[in-house]
């Protein structure tokens, strides 16, 4: 009876405990994850709001300002967590880890000044330049705001086909692409001294042709770990039609890469991060530490890169934490000490991934909020099949929509058909004015992709 008390004491004193800052659906998923170690943690939410989804699995929630450093840091201090892990962007702009650092907690995210990678689209683009990383479009920084006729000849000297990028944090609303947003020079201009005057500098890129895809790394300054190549779909509406998201769903396949790229694209943008990342610790003395999610386009040229962030994405988090394998406190923990290379590889199921947002009506413009959404009292989701909240709250045990998207939906499957019906039958389970792109995952729009990374290629 002693020896069964003592061996609880000792359980007791070692568990671990970390603290999430986020209320996202990528936090929900990251949750998730961490709640299955088999160190079996306890997590301590710090949260801008209430997740539904975190609720269940948190031993605690603070609602306090994730931009506010102290606010986090007196958290933290109450928490006493062995690591933090920090999902939204801003935050990890802000200086979060940094923050929490000067009070002897390390985090799985970046610094501050690694963070530019993802806060700074000049610092990427220079970065890569200087090292002699060809990854990038044609591309200029223009720092004068007054300096219309130098933007102006770069915007000719691409017939007008050139992307316009704030050199800032937006909220996913920081660059403008010909042909999406505007075909003239006077609105591209526009914005360019808009984003000179926010933050001093604006860039200019050639806009490139061909299929995106993320590669999302977990980084230690040394080593690269790869999760699954995944297709983000920006645009709200079906036939990627209409204003662009944060992201309306993804998709990934069975091998873990995408019906239309080959190994070598993979292997290539796998390069490009493994070089970013050391030239990184070259210019600044710091290791990354976390993720450096690169957003890639196949070209006819090969593979660039777009940009990357500093984060896991929303909604790629979904597909890759629902079928990850590997120990998620594991990678974090080796991550921040610098011996990732004792993971190996991260392990994920051979299954293909279908995830699908369920949206308010009117999303991204208009959207409804403060109604319910009800869920089949049939549901019984079978182990192909995952839901993680986003932003929802609950008031008298309903969900309740609060305008961005809403509730991601998980289908895995043994090739991605089947991964899209999984995720179709779990999406019948809900009722309300919400909406989702019924085209994510279906052999029309996975076949036009394959058709068109053919055209590039042999353009």
């Amino acid at each position: 009876m002693s020896c069964s008390n003592n061996q609880n004491i000792y359980f007791f004193f070692f568990m671990k405990k970390i603290l999430l800052v986020g209320n996202g659906g990528r936090e929900h998923a990251i949750c998730d994850v961490l709640a299955r170690s088999r160190h079996t943690p306890e997590i301590y939410n710090f949260a801008t709001a209430f997740n539904p989804g975190i609720k269940n699995l948190a031993t605690q929630i603070e609602v306090g300002n994730i931009m506010d450093m102290k606010a986090i840091q007196n958290y933290a201090k109450m928490v006493q967590p062995d690591f933090a892990v920090i999902g939204p962007d801003d935050p990890i702009g802000a200086g979060a880890a940094d923050a929490l650092l000067e009070i002897g907690i390390k985090s799985f995210a970046p610094s501050r000044q690694c963070a530019q990678l993802e806060s700074s689209k000049s610092f990427t683009r220079n970065l890569l330049k200087k090292y002699g990383i060809d990854a990038s479009p044609d591309f200029a920084v223009f720092t004068d705001k007054t300096d219309l006729a130098s933007r102006q000849l770069f915007y000719e000297k691409h017939d007008g086909q050139v992307v316009v990028k704030a050199d800032g944090l937006l909220g996913g609303k920081g660059v403008m692409v010909a042909g999406d947003h505007f075909s003239e020079f006077e609105p591209a201009e526009e914005f360019a001294q808009a984003s000179i005057e926010k933050f001093g500098r604006v860039v200019l890129e050639e806009k490139i042709i061909g299929e995106e895809f993320s590669l999302i790394s977990i980084v230690d300054g040394e080593i690269v770990l790869d999760t699954p190549a995944i297709q983000d779909h920006k645009r709200a509406f079906e036939g990627d039609m209409g204003p662009n998201t944060g992201g309306m769903g993804c998709v990934s396949d069975e091998n873990n890469s995408l019906p239309f790229l080959t190994s070598k694209d993979v292997i290539d943008a796998h390069e490009i991060t493994v070089q970013t990342m050391k030239s990184i610790y070259k210019e600044l003395g710091e290791r990354f530490v976390g993720v450096m999610y690169g957003g890639f386009m196949v070209t006819k040229n090969g593979v660039k890169l777009i940009e990357y962030n500093a984060r896991f994405g929303d909604p790629e988090a979904l597909n890759i934490f629902s079928i990850l394998e590997t120990d998620f406190v594991d990678v974090c923990e080796k991550s921040i000490e610098g011996r990732l290379n004792e993971i190996g590889e991260l392990e994920f199921a051979p299954q293909a991934t279908v995830v699908k947002y369920l949206c308010p009506e009117g999303y991204p413009t208009d959207s409804i909020k403060g109604v319910p959404v009800s869920i089949s009292p049939a549901l019984k989701k079978s182990e192909n099949q995952k839901i993680y909240y986003a932003s929802v709250g609950e008031e008298n045990d309903q969900i309740m929509l609060k305008g961005s998207r809403a509730i991601g939906c998980v289908g895995i499957g043994d090739d991605l058909a089947s991964a899209n019906r999984e995720c179709e039958d779990l999406i019948s389970n809900f009722d309300g004015p919400v909406f989702y792109r019924k085209d994510i995952g279906t052999d029309d729009l996975i076949q036009q992709r394959v058709e068109h990374m053919e055209e590039v290629r042999n353009g």
